[in-house]
Parts: structure tokens; sequence; C-alpha cells
């Protein structure tokens, strides 16, 4: 077998992973564009590393890991620019976090109701510190193991374990006030 790399390896590569990396990048950054821009920037820092991406076992976790290390730079960068306080000001209509959720109901009643659902659920994860929110949405909403999100993350299992029993409380606090 020949070690070299074919030009369609990268997207042959790739393409399982694409709509699991959006989707980690709009439950991050909580707008289209931004998202579609995160994945774009993630994929351009990857093309020179195609040759690490043919030898991994499991690609999918070693993706959201340096999509969500681009993602951490990126909002560090944002934070020390003044264009930041800009985009904060005008960017009131980003659409929410669970908008891609689709219900199969199409009665208006049970509409409504899963869109105040939506929303109590999204007001939640946005009372929770940034570390919370980013566990919550990688463990619960995309379903990664606490050992791979060890490696991802950079963190040791029991921090882990805590935070996410800490954010669990604090979510399940917030709901409970919110329903009074």
């Amino acid at each position: 077998l020949s070690r070299f790399f074919k030009p369609d390896d990268f997207e042959t590569i790739l393409k399982p992973h694409l709509s699991k990396l959006y989707r980690v990048a709009f439950r991050l950054t909580r707008t289209t564009e931004d998202a579609e821009d995160l994945v774009q920037d993630v994929l351009v820092k990857l093309y020179p590393k195609k040759d690490i991406l043919r030898d991994l076992e499991k690609p999918g976790p070693w993706l959201v890991t340096v999509l969500y290390r681009t993602f951490i730079d990126q909002r560090r960068r944002e934070a020390r620019s003044p264009i930041f306080l800009v985009r904060m000001e005008s960017n009131d209509e980003s659409p929410s976090v669970l908008e891609s959720i689709v219900t199969d109901e199409n009665n208006p009643e049970k509409l409504s109701e899963n869109s105040q659902i939506r929303d109590k659920l999204l007001q939640a994860i946005q009372s929770l510190n940034q570390d919370q929110q980013h566990l919550c949405i990688l463990h619960d909403m995309e379903g990664y193991t606490l050992n791979e999100l060890e490696e991802i993350l950079e963190t040791p299992i029991g921090t882990l374990k805590s935070r996410l029993h800490r954010a669990r409380a604090n979510l399940r606090n917030f709901l409970q006030q919110e329903t009074f």
C-alpha cells in the first residue's frame, strides 16, 4: 500500500464528521455565520496536518478538540479587540442555540410549548459560567463521554465530574425558579 496522501483523502476522512463539527460550532458560537467561519478555520488549520488525520483511529474527538481550542483562541482574541464591544451591541438578533431542534408536532399549542421550553432551557444554559456551558453542550447535548472530554478540554476527569454536577444543579435551580 502506498502511504501517499491522495487529494480526496482529506475530504473522505472529514466528511462523516462535518455535521457534528458544525453542530458543536453552532452551539458554541450561537450563530450560523460564526459557526461556519469556525468550521472553515478548523478545516484550513487541519489541511496541512492531513497526515495526522489519516493515522488517527478515532478522529471525531480529536477534531472536536481542535475545534474547541480554535473557538477558545478566537474568543480570547475577540475579547482583546475593540471591535468586540461594537459587535456585542449589534448582535441582538443572533439565533437561539436550540433553534435547530425540530419538532414533529404540527399542533400550534405544542409548537408554542416547545418554543417556551427551548427558550427557558437556553436561558438556563446561558446563566451558567462558560466552563459549565461548554461542558453541558459537549457532554449532554453532543454526547461526548467524560473520558473524551478529559482529552478535549485537557481537564482532569474528577474536575469535569464536579463541574458537570454543579452545572446540572444550577440548571435545575434556574428552571425551578422559572416555573414559579
